[in-house]
């Protein structure tokens, strides 16, 4: 009895993630996700839309004039993850092993596939940028939705050897020890936007004790998504070896000034600042050019010749990135993205996706698998014409021979 209950539990199971209705559903569900973020992006920014809507298990509201939030819709990856499994249980189940049902097999693949591609961009795709000036030779691009604590060592004048802390661990605070050097830090206190400003006079004092955050009056404020805005993450960092300690510090990414301290004849720079990735390979900005259309200053086209040295695997040469045309080197894709500085600064948008290619598979094999099932469809309907012809025609021979 057990067992016919379970065999029957399944069987409804199996039923449900067989449906069409259930694929009709998480299809429709997708387009409201897509319709919200859409409408989203103009307070949340596209990053901020995107990581709400679509890459998230629900959807959160939150009350009005409370700090609570409840669940309302479930989110992009949830309804993905299900039409996943819909897709591939309906094919592994509800499909014939036959050539005549090839067609309906790669549609199917090409569907799993597309799916598939959202989940490896949400894990994998890295967005950062790089900011460069005519004549400048840069090694790293930044995140700018990212800081991390840089902890510099600036004694040799000709190489700074640069430690990062990112800003997870900053959030965590508590104790971090600098890997490659004696130092560790105390993560007094951590903001992760702020506004600053002069500290006035008869103001309570500031809990950093060295450099210029004893003058500086922080803030708290709320945190952004929108493309366009930035968080200005600070922390109190107490940096020490053993037992000595060297003052508590203000590290904020709206502080121009250096902070130094020194241990043991080493100098150390503490920055806040967005977080850098080392390419093994330089880029050199030789001209940023920007034209316009004849008597307007509506942008025509704008684009940077850059000089790619890689001496590791022995590659130089002159590359001219502009709008719609990117370079695509060694997993990366740098996009011209803006400018500034009376046309002399460039910005370059940098997109790492391992699986940038997966859409593309996924629709040409959905197109690919449409255009076989229609030829099969047509060559079974002309068939059936042909039988049906030959049958009338056996009758018509019948009925002349009677």
């Amino acid at each position: 009895m057990a067992k016919s209950e379970n065999k029957s539990a399944l069987s409804k199971i199996l039923g449900a993630l067989l449906s069409l209705k259930l694929t009709i559903v998480c299809l429709g569900m997708l387009m409201v996700l897509v319709v919200a973020c859409t409408l989203a992006q103009v307070d949340m920014g596209t990053n901020g839309a995107v990581n709400a809507f679509m890459r998230s298990f629900v959807v959160w509201w939150k009350l009005p004039g409370t700090a609570y939030s409840i669940p309302v819709f479930p989110g992009g990856t949830t309804v993905g993850a299900i039409l996943a499994v819909n897709l591939v249980v309906s094919q592994l189940r509800g499909l014939k092993r036959t050539w005549s049902k090839a067609g309906l097999w790669l549609v199917h693949i090409g569907l799993v596939l597309l799916v598939a591609a959202e989940f490896v961009s949400a894990a994998l795709q890295v967005d950062a940028r790089l900011t460069i000036e005519e004549g400048q030779t840069i090694d790293y691009i930044e995140r700018p939705q990212e800081f991390e604590l840089a902890i510099l060592d600036t004694t040799d004048p000709k190489h700074d050897e640069v430690y990062g802390v990112p800003e997870s661990l900053l959030k965590q605070g508590g104790t971090i020890a600098i890997n490659g050097t004696p130092l560790s830090i105390r993560v007094k206190q951590y903001f992760k936007n702020t506004e600053l400003g002069r500290k006035e006079e008869g103001a309570p004092p500031s809990l950093a004790t060295q450099g210029v955050g004893t003058g500086v009056a922080i803030k708290e404020a709320p945190a952004v998504t929108a493309d366009d805005d930035r968080n200005h993450p600070a922390a109190f960092i107490e940096p020490f070896v053993g037992s000595k300690s060297y003052g508590v510090w203000l590290a904020a990414a709206g502080l121009g000034a250096p902070q130094n301290f020194v241990h043991e004849g080493r100098t150390y720079q503490l920055a806040m600042r967005p977080r850098r990735e080392y390419l093994p390979y330089k880029l050199t900005l030789k001209k940023f050019s920007h034209d316009v259309y004849p008597g307007t200053d509506i942008p025509k086209n704008f684009s940077s010749l850059v000089h790619l040295v890689d001496k590791g695997a022995g590659e130089e040469r002159d590359v001219l990135i502009f709008m719609n045309q990117p370079l695509r080197y060694a997993g990366r894709t740098f996009y011209q993205a803006s400018f500034g500085k009376n046309d002399t600064l460039s910005v370059l948008q940098v997109v790492e996706n391992p699986g940038w290619l997966l859409p593309y598979i996924s629709c040409a094999l959905v197109t690919l698998g449409l255009l076989i099932h229609f030829a099969i469809s047509l060559r079974r309907a002309q068939r059936k014409r042909q039988r049906q012809a030959a049958k009338d025609a056996n009758l018509d021979s019948d009925q002349v021979t009677a």
